[in-house]
């Protein structure tokens, strides 16, 4: 099915966050937080492109709850569309941006210009983070061992709060995006 199709029937940015159960406060702090940096030509350069974007998502997750508000500051200055899909509900897809050929990683960010050819795709994290991300995971007991459920939710729960506030992670996140973006500008 070609992008075109998925991005006319995806969602905007404003239901979707609308009708967040999880994360929706959390999205809207780092919304509000975070301070895109002063790259007027890059998004002039954007803008030429006419970029829109098709995000692949899901409320529970919290790599998409940092992304999104770091894509979203980023269209509004280069005034992209933003469309957002349910992982869930469209596996068809999905399946086309597996992260290491296997696993259903979100967000993904898929960039398409005025014909709904991709132009790039980004997710789910910056290496920054899955650095960060690998380092606290691997501290992690087996899977099998007893203290491996207690001890993951820990982990899961520092990491939202490293999601929530930690600037160092939104600006890695938006450079990473920049990068890919550049490379195709």
């Amino acid at each position: 099915m070609p992008l075109e199709h998925w991005y006319d029937q995806a969602m905007t940015a404003e239901v979707y966050i609308e009708e967040m159960e999880k994360h929706r406060e959390n999205l809207q702090k780092v919304y509000d937080e975070f301070q895109i940096p002063d790259d007027e030509n890059f998004f002039r350069q954007l803008e030429n492109r006419k970029l829109r974007v098709i995000v692949l998502t899901e409320d529970w997750c919290g790599d998409a709850m940092m992304n999104i508000p770091i894509l979203l500051h980023l269209a509004e200055k280069s005034h992209m569309e933003v469309r957002m899909l349910l992982r869930d509900s469209n596996l068809e897809l999905m399946d086309q941006y597996l992260t290491n050929g296997r696993s259903r990683s979100i967000p993904i960010f898929i960039f398409i210009d005025e014909d709904g050819e991709e132009v790039a795709h980004w997710g789910p994290r910056s290496e920054t983070v899955q650095t960060a991300v690998d380092q606290l995971m691997a501290g992690l007991p087996e899977k099998d061992a007893p203290e491996y459920d207690a001890q993951f939710k820990e982990a899961i729960q520092t990491l939202t709060s490293r999601f929530i506030g930690d600037e160092t992670f939104w600006q890695a996140t938006y450079e990473s995006i920049k990068e890919t973006l550049g490379e195709k500008l």
